[in-house]
């Protein structure tokens, strides 16, 4: 179990270091510099939200699917299919 939360927690914590994400709360910190907690707070309850709301779709995808194979290599293409979009959005100008 140590395991799993410690390769979870560095999974998260290196895509999310320098993330639009970050940037946001850097951005309203500096904008607000007295509720430098208040951002925090706001900030983590939303990413552990989205976290959950991950958490429980993989859940499910992998109940419905029955493989975590197959689960992995649709993440995967649609990671990519995203991109590529921003990719083609940013062309577009």
């Amino acid at each position: 179990m140590l395991g799993i939360f410690a390769r979870s927690f560095a999974t998260v914590f290196m895509a999310e270091l320098g993330d639009k994400t970050q940037l946001a709360a850097l951005s309203l910190a500096a904008s607000s510099p007295h509720a430098k907690w208040a951002i925090f707070a706001g900030s983590a309850l939303a990413l552990a939200l989205t976290s959950l709301i991950a958490v429980l779709a993989g859940d499910g995808l992998m109940r419905a699917v029955g493989s975590a194979r197959a689960v992995k290599a649709t993440s995967g293409l649609l990671f990519i299919a995203f991109g590529v979009a921003m990719l083609v959005e940013a062309a577009r100008g």
